[in-house]
């Protein structure tokens, strides 16, 4: 296991921070492994909700090489999905769970959101009803330059939101994130909406694991950490949250005041 250089809490969130990702990866993959490990003690399943982007692609792939985790009892949801590309889209996030997760581990199951539905809101029913069946144990997130969480950006985030998943229209900063992460050659071919899992559900989660790794989120994770809690910053909802932690790279937590 490789330790975290520094740790504090803000509020009743945990921060750690790592010298590279890649020591940040392999510390979050030994965690990661040792909480299903205690959680299938007591339990014959698991229910995990798996975030995508590049914060996440080391951490799984450490991970999955770790091994010690008995997927056949592992139920996967993920936390988000664009309205109107079809599960083969190279930027689907449903692709990219299939191919990076789901193939390599072979989980009892994987709820994914259908993006490419002609009925989205039978489709928030649908997926809102398996949220609900079962508590989730574990969350996976990134933050977003715009501080969001999944497609929770600042215009549409609700710490009170009734709903589970919901169909949001997606900002222009969000839109430019996925341009500028090479999920689409320009703003015009990124979807104007997608469905997201909301923070009251993200925040139901029994653990809360935030990868927020690279120079990029170093400005949005100062606001986040010192900023006010607000639906500005949707991340900074994570300072309330006792079961969550923060993992930081040096290179993202180089603005902090810390």
């Amino acid at each position: 296991m490789v330790a975290a250089t520094n740790f504090f809490h803000v509020d009743h969130l945990s921060v750690q921070i790592y010298q590279s990702e890649a020591d940040m990866a392999k510390d979050v993959a030994a965690i990661v492994r040792k909480y299903l490990q205690s959680v299938l003690e007591k339990q014959e399943t698991a229910a995990v909700l798996l975030a995508t982007g590049n914060s996440q692609l080391k951490f799984l792939d450490a991970l999955i090489a770790l091994g010690g985790v008995d997927w056949s009892r592992i139920i996967l949801f993920h936390l988000d999905e664009y309205l109107g590309i079809t599960a083969d889209h190279p930027a689907s996030f449903r692709r990219y769970l299939r191919e990076l997760v789901e193939k390599r581990v072979m989980p009892q199951q994987f709820h994914y959101i259908e993006g490419d539905t002609l009925q989205p809101l039978a489709e928030c029913d649908r997926y809102t009803k398996l949220l609900q069946a079962q508590p989730i144990d574990l969350c996976f997130l990134g933050i977003g330059e715009n501080g969001h969480l999944a497609f929770n950006d600042p215009s549409v985030a609700n710490f009170q939101d009734p709903y589970s998943i919901k169909l949001v229209k997606l900002d222009p900063l969000n839109r430019q994130q996925q341009v500028n992460t090479g999920q689409f050659p320009d703003i015009d071919s990124v979807p104007g909406y997608a469905f997201t899992v909301t923070l009251p559900l993200i925040c139901a989660a029994r653990k809360i694991l935030c990868l927020a790794p690279t120079q990029r989120k170093a400005e949005i994770v100062k606001q986040m950490l010192q900023g006010p809690v607000s639906v500005n910053c949707p991340a900074s909802i994570l300072r309330q949250q006792p079961q969550a932690t923060l993992f930081l790279d040096s290179h993202s937590a180089s603005l902090l005041d810390f």
